[in-house]
C-alpha cells in the first residue's frame, strides 16, 4: 500500500507535514505494510492535504486530512472522495503538461519513464537541430510566461546564431499575484522540466542550462536540485545525454526575490551576478544573451511542455487550443474564489465558465466585481467581459492579457481605486530604476491616484496621459504594463472613483 500525501508548498502551508509525520507513527504503531511517498499537488488546493491511498489496484482520494483524521483513515473510516479523475474539477481538465503532477513520485526516475517520461527525449535524439526547432514551431508553442512569443521562432534565432557557446536560461522567477504553476511543476514533476530543456538545447545546439529561480520557492529549489543529481546520475544530463553523443549540463541558480528579475534581460543580468536591471533591446538575448552569448530564455511551464509535444507530435499538440492559441493554459485561479488550484484546459474556454463553473465564484458568496488575469500588472477584467475566450489575441482585443495565466478574483467589497493605486505602488517599489517613465512615472501614478481620490477634476486626465507615457516609453513590462491594471479600474469601474471624489467634496 503506499499512501500519497503532497510535498507542495500550498499542502504543506495547510498541514500536509503533521499529516504525514501521523502516518509514519500510525504505520508503524500498527506495524502495517504501508510506504508514505510525498508526491506533487493535484492542484485542487480547496482540497489540501489530498492524501491518495493507492491498494489492490485502486488510487482513491481524501481530503482535507488533519492529523486527527490519519487513525480514521487507517481504519477505513474517513469518507472518501473516490479517483482524483472523477472529481468535477480535475474530470473537467485537459491534462498534458501536468499530467504526472501529483500521481507520481517527483524523484523517482523510473516511474516518471513509466508514465510517459522520457519519450519525447528520445524521439528528439533521433532528429536533427532543425527538425526539433520544426516540430517546436509547427505546435504554435508560445511563451507561458507572460508575452506569448511564438517558441519555434526564439529557438530558430538562436540555433541559426553562429557561437562557440550557447545556453538554454529557463525563468523560473514565478514573482505575480496569483501564480504558481511553475512552483507545482517544480515541486511535483521536475524531470518534465530537466528533459524539455535537453530537448531545447539539442535543438539550438546549447551545452549548457540554468534555472534561475527566486529564493521564495524552497521546496522548488531543493526537488530540483535532487532533481538535477539524479538526472546527471542517470544519464540524462552531461556528456553523453540517453548514450547520444551529445552534451547537456545545467544548474540551479537562486535569485533574490527582485520581481524585475522576471524580465528576462534582467533575469541574465543577475545571473551572471550583476545588479537585476533592464537591458535595452537589440540586442535580443537570442543572439546575445548569457555572458553575451545566443541564449533561449523560456518559462518553466513553456519548457515543461516541450517533452509532451515530442511524445504526441506537434500535431496532436496544436489540435488543442484557439486561434493562433494553440495546446493548453495552465490557468492558477486564486484570491476570493470558492475553488482555487491549477485548471489545465484548452485555450478557448471563457473568463466567465473559469470563474464561475470551475472556481464556484467567490469565497465571500457576495457577486464578482472584477477578475485580474495576468498578474500584477494585467488587466481588471469586469463581469461585463466574462464572455471573452481565453486566448492571446482575444484578451488583447478586449483590452487585457493573460500573462502568467493567474485569476485573482474580487467581490463586490473591492475598491478599484485602490487597486490601481496599488499597481503603481508595486512599479514604483519594484521598479529597476533604469528608466524614466517606470522609475518616475509609477511615483507620479500613486500621487495622481490620491489627487483623484481628493477630489481633483483634473486628475483623471492627467493620470491617462501618464499612462500612455509608460507604455510607450519604459524599457520593459514592468512599467510598460502597469497602465493595464490601472486604466482598467479607471475605465471599468468609474463609480469607484466617483465615490472618493464626492466623499471628498
Amino acid at each position: 500500500m503506499r499512501i500519497f500525501v503532497p510535498l507542495d508548498s500550498a499542502a504543506k502551508a495547510l498541514g500536509a507535514d503533521a499529516v504525514a509525520d501521523a502516518l509514519t507513527q500510525q504505520i508503524a504503531a500498527r506495524g502495517l505494510d504501508a510506504q508514505v511517498v510525498r508526491n506533487g499537488s493535484r492542484g485542487m488546493v480547496w482540497l489540501e492535504p489530498l492524501v491518495e491511498i493507492e491498494a489492490d489496484g485502486r488510487r482513491l482520494a481524501y481530503g482535507p486530512v488533519t492529523p486527527a483524521d490519519v487513525g480514521a483513515l487507517l481504519d477505513g473510516t474517513l469518507p472518501c472522495l473516490g479517483r482524483v479523475e472523477d472529481i468535477p474539477f480535475f474530470a473537467r481538465q485537459t491534462r498534458l503538461t501536468f499530467a504526472r503532477c501529483g500521481l507520481i513520485d517527483p524523484l523517482d526516475l523510473d516511474e516518471y519513464e513509466r508514465h510517459g517520461g522520457l519519450a519525447g527525449l528520445r524521439r528528439a535524439i533521433g532528429m536533427d537541430g532543425a527538425a526539433i526547432v520544426a516540430e517546436v514551431t509547427a505546435s504554435g508553442l508560445r511563451g507561458r510566461g507572460g508575452a506569448g512569443f511564438p517558441t519555434g521562432i526564439k529557438w530558430k534565432t538562436v540555433a541559426d546564431a553562429v557561437a562557440d557557446q550557447k545556453y538554454i536560461v529557463c525563468n523560473a522567477d514565478e514573482g505575480d499575484s496569483g501564480t504558481f504553476a511553475d512552483r507545482m511543476i517544480m515541486e511535483g514533476d521536475p524531470f518534465t522540466l530537466i528533459e524539455g530543456m535537453a530537448i531545447a538545447a539539442l535543438g539550438v545546439g546549447a551545452t549548457r542550462g540554468y534555472v534561475y529561480m527566486r529564493s521564495e520557492y524552497p521546496v522548488a529549489i531543493d526537488m530540483l536540485e535532487r532533481a538535477v543529481v539524479i538526472a546527471r546520475q542517470r544519464g540524462m544530463l552531461g556528456a553523453d545525454v540517453l548514450g547520444s553523443g551529445r552534451a547537456f549540463d545545467m544548474q540551479v541558480r537562486v535569485g533574490a526575490g527582485a520581481y524585475v528579475c522576471g524580465e528576462e534581460t534582467s533575469l541574465l543580468n543577475s545571473l551572471e551576478g550583476k545588479r537585476g536591471t533592464v537591458r535595452a533591446k537589440p540586442p535580443l538575448p537570442a543572439l546575445e544573451g548569457f555572458l553575451g552569448k545566443p541564449t533561449v530564455v523560456n518559462n518553466v511551464i513553456s519548457l515543461a511542455t516541450v517533452p509532451v509535444i515530442f511524445e504526441r507530435g506537434a500535431q496532436a499538440y496544436a489540435d488543442f487550443g484557439l486561434g493562433r492559441s494553440r495546446g493548453t493554459v495552465t490557468l492558477q485561479i486564486a484570491g476570493n474564489v470558492a475553488r482555487g488550484g491549477l485548471f489545465e484546459t484548452a485555450f478557448g474556454m471563457s473568463l466567465g465558465e473559469v470563474v464561475n463553473d470551475i472556481g464556484g465564484g467567490t469565497a465571500t458568496g457576495r457577486p464578482v466585481k472584477a477578475v485580474q488575469v495576468g498578474g500584477p500588472l494585467g488587466a481588471y477584467m469586469p463581469v461585463s467581459k466574462f464572455d471573452t475566450p481565453i486566448g492571446y489575441e482575444d484578451f488583447d482585443a478586449a483590452g487585457g492579457l493573460i500573462g502568467h495565466a493567474g485569476l485573482v478574483v474580487f467581490d463586490e467589497s473591492a475598491d478599484m481605486l485602490q487597486m490601481a493605486r496599488f499597481a503603481m505602488e508595486f512599479c514604483a517599489v519594484e521598479s529597476c530604476g533604469k528608466c524614466t517613465p517606470c522609475r518616475i512615472g509609477a511615483v507620479r501614478g500613486v500621487e495622481t491616484i490620491d489627487r483623484i481620490a481628493a477630489g481633483d477634476p483634473g486628475a483623471a486626465a492627467l493620470l491617462t496621459d501618464l499612462c500612455e507615457t509608460m507604455k510607450d516609453g519604459s524599457l520593459c513590462a514592468l512599467g510598460g504594463f502597469t497602465p493595464y491594471p490601472v486604466m482598467s479600474a479607471l475605465t471599468q469601474f468609474p463609480d469607484d472613483f466617483a465615490t472618493h471624489k464626492e466623499a471628498a467634496e
